[in-house]
């Protein structure tokens, strides 16, 4: 029964590994950032440029992850040890097949992608050293990504997080030698950077691997009358939506980002310096969300569906109760900004107590549109998701921001005041689909 083995003390169990892992995976690129900074603003800056590149690839494949730790909790649900091995294989494939892809554009492409973006010689050759290097961090992570997925759709989520907390040391104790030289030998500065990351992301496979290999729960021997490319092709229909919803996400927050450039200095500089809390804050309604939907794909491959429309609402509830929490720290971020931020300019701090009201609660529109979403996901319905974002990011959201940026010269205010608004539109489509999809499962 879905009360007794899916509660929402099981989710939180789930959940909180799953918000440090997502923490940590954006602090993964920030300790080369960081201990690079003491080398002078032109590695600096190439790191700012490189990172970007990786950490978009490895958000499709994290995005790719969501979803196969969907169908690793249907299978894991219904106790079936072959669709286990055939959602991580075909999850394997489809993963390793994309990151092939990327390598391959980043070894043909990547001084003609690094040009479009920099004309500097000096700054676009540290670009390109970083780059040469940590291309094959995006092959590792795309097999790393499917351990974890595995073990998330299982709920062992500590199990991903554990991987982190070892590779996260091992990166920052190698990277700084690397960067900076020790006994005799000479700092390799970016490319030391670089190198420090790999190795740290290959000591993370080799413990998933051996990880996995010693978990007598799990059975990952392909069944051999099952033929790959069929299950390969299903797996794809379910997972492409998901990792389409963040590239549709990716590149509109991009656009965001260019639009909010046409802004005064002092402007662009605020919604600059708040968008990385923002970033970090949502990470805990998603994570909830996402714990919410392995409940729901395990709950579904028991065919255990009689109590889960109770469970749905409880745990809508608390994931909007987390948004609270969240709005209140942001609340309290912006009453104490100018020590967070202490030499920003007046005029930059006048511009973040002007949107302060707008980020404080963004986070509860936006978990709502979160949860219900993933539920959405869960119950089969990735296409839907992907639907909603695109028309209401791309078709309405973005061009009146343009317009009002572009040719209205509006204010800040209104200009992030976007964000929420669009989060509100998606809320109406959101609640009516979730509340449709999940009356559909009385009816089974």
């Amino acid at each position: 029964m879905i009360t007794s083995n899916t509660t929402i003390k099981h989710n939180l169990a789930m959940a909180w590994p799953l918000a440090f892992n997502a923490l940590l995976v954006q602090s993964m690129l920030m300790i080369d950032t960081f201990l690079v900074a003491p080398l002078g603003e032109l590695p600096v800056a190439a790191m700012g440029i490189a990172t970007t590149i990786i950490a978009f690839v490895l958000g499709i494949e994290i995005a790719i992850g969501n979803g196969i730790q969907l169908l690793v909790g249907r299978a894991f649900g219904s106790k079936s040890q072959e669709d286990l091995s055939i959602a991580y294989w075909s999850g394997l494939v489809i993963n390793i097949t994309t990151s092939c892809v990327f390598l391959f554009t980043l070894t043909i492409f990547d001084t003609e992608l690094i040009a479009m973006i920099t004309d500097d010689m000096a700054l676009a050759s540290l670009v390109e050293t970083y780059i040469a290097i940590t291309k094959y961090i995006i092959l590792i992570t795309a097999y790393t990504q499917v351990c974890a997925a595995l073990c998330n759709g299982c709920g062992k989520t500590r199990m991903p997080l554990q991987g982190f907390m070892l590779e996260l040391p091992i990166n920052a104790l190698l990277s700084y030698f690397l960067i900076n030289g020790f006994a005799d030998r000479a700092g390799l500065g970016v490319e030391g950077a670089a190198w420090g990351s790999l190795l740290a992301v290959c000591i993370r496979a080799i413990y998933l691997y051996l990880a996995l290999k010693m978990d007598t729960d799990v059975d990952l021997s392909y069944p051999k009358y099952r033929k790959l490319s069929d299950e390969i092709r299903l797996q794809f229909a379910e997972i492409y939506p998901i990792a389409a919803n963040f590239f549709v996400l990716s590149i509109g927050a991009t656009i965001y980002q260019l639009l909010f450039a046409q802004l005064d200095l002092f402007s662009f500089v605020a919604i600059t310096l708040i968008f990385p809390w923002l970033r970090a804050g949502t990470q805990f309604p998603n994570s909830w969300a996402q714990a919410l939907a392995i409940s729901i794909s395990q709950a579904l491959g028991q065919k255990d569906t009689n109590n889960l429309n109770s469970f749905v609402t409880q745990a809508t509830r608390v994931g909007l109760l987390i948004s609270f929490v969240i709005a209140l720290l942001f609340f309290a971020l912006s009453q104490c900004i100018q020590t967070v931020y202490p030499n920003i300019d007046a005029n930059t701090y006048t511009a973040l107590m002007t949107i302060a009201p707008l980020y404080i609660v963004l986070p509860i529109i936006r978990a709502y549109n979160t949860v219900a979403g993933n539920i959405l996901r869960a119950l089969g319905n990735s296409n839907l998701v992907l639907k909603i974002h695109f028309i209401t990011q791309w078709l309405v959201s973005l061009p009146i921001c343009a317009i009002l940026i572009l040719y209205f010269d509006i204010s800040i205010f209104w200009a992030f005041a976007i964000l929420p608004i669009e989060e509100l539109l998606k809320t109406f489509s959101f609640y009516r689909y979730k509340k449709f999809h999940m009356s559909l499962l009385e009816t089974r």
